[in-house]
């Protein structure tokens, strides 16, 4: 926890960009993750040439993270008020998170699928996922899209969350840069094998707790007792053998939460992937796309409950230990 802040505030900051998020979403203009983007792509284009290591990713990776980051922790421990403290970091937390914007690239998806628009869908999907949606059928189309929600609802939501408890606006903040620099570094391609394996592995570390929390939560919030002991089947049996050591315990416990099956196969630059599967059920449709967004919102719920009842109980025991000094003095 970052130091200053107490969980109650904490508390605070991520209701307030919880609200922010829901009545404004992602900001269209000069969004700072599309800025860090711009700058993430001029970097790797000067410094990743055929002859770049692996040190050179950790340089490049280094340079685009750390200033922003150690700047962030530089404000936030120089604004000494209060008000303002929790008013900029919620703010940075807003920049962060992602929770609407994930509903606002999918919903357009699932009205496409509803409507047989197909070639709509297709183009829609493209611009969520990496693997290719040309030819792609409606029940391919309905496990991308719910595939990227369940993963991002970890990296956009869960994650930024986890870290913002652990270090404030600094904390959220470096999780999404990472998390960013491995969604366009991180691919084991000719270009990127060695520049991009120190974003790869930066954010394998900084995901595996909270990715596994979420796993978990997946678990508890879905609906039925047989659909939870089904999402924490999948999670531990299913899991192990996906090639992302994050990406699969939350997808597999989700899948198995929505009764449906994900995975197989996948194009990825014209190359078809059979991937393991994930969940058990009959394969996606455009309803389980809003069914999979429900499952994330019903997940920021329960992390907000526990947030709030978490911090509560930490108010009362300062109160009941003033009393106590008092009582006692």
């Amino acid at each position: 926890m970052l130091v200053g802040s107490s969980l109650l505030q904490l508390t605070v900051m991520i209701l307030i960009a919880v609200v922010l998020d829901a009545l404004f979403g992602e900001v269209c203009r000069a969004h700072p993750l599309v800025g860090f983007g711009y700058v993430a792509n001029w970097i790797e284009g000067k410094m990743n040439r055929c002859s770049s290591t692996i040190g050179t990713g950790l340089t490049a990776w280094t340079v685009i993270v750390i200033p922003p980051t150690l700047l962030c922790f530089l404000v936030v421990q120089a604004c000494d008020n209060a008000l303002a403290n929790i008013g900029l970091q919620a703010t940075v937390l807003y920049f962060c998170i992602g929770l609407r914007s994930l509903r606002d690239h999918t919903r357009p998806i699932t009205v496409a699928l509803a409507a047989d628009d197909i070639d709509t869908a297709r183009k829609l999907t493209a611009q969520i996922v990496s693997r290719d949606t040309k030819d792609a059928t409606s029940s391919e189309i309905a496990k991308a899209a719910s595939e990227s929600l369940l993963e991002n609802g970890n990296d956009a939501v869960f994650g930024t969350l986890f870290w913002f408890v652990v270090a404030g606006a600094p904390g959220a903040l470096l999780f999404r840069l990472a998390n960013t620099l491995d969604a366009m570094w991180g691919y084991r391609t000719s270009r990127f094998n060695l520049f991009g394996r120190v974003a790869a592995k930066m954010d394998d570390v900084l995901n595996w707790l909270p990715a596994r929390l979420t796993a978990c939560s997946y678990v508890l919030v879905a609906s039925k007792i047989a659909d939870k002991k089904r999402a924490w089947h999948c999670w531990q049996q299913q899991a192990p053998a996906w090639p992302s050591p994050n990406a699969g315990p939350v997808m597999a416990s989700g899948a198995g939460a929505l009764g449906i099956e994900l995975g197989g196969v996948a194009r990825y630059n014209g190359i078809i992937e059979l991937r393991p599967p994930l969940g058990i059920g009959p394969a996606a449709d455009h309803r389980d796309i809003e069914r999979a967004w429900r499952l994330v919102l019903g997940t920021t719920g329960l992390w907000l409950l526990l947030l709030v009842m978490a911090s509560s109980v930490s108010e009362w025991t300062v109160i009941l230990s003033l009393f106590n000094r008092a009582h006692h003095a």
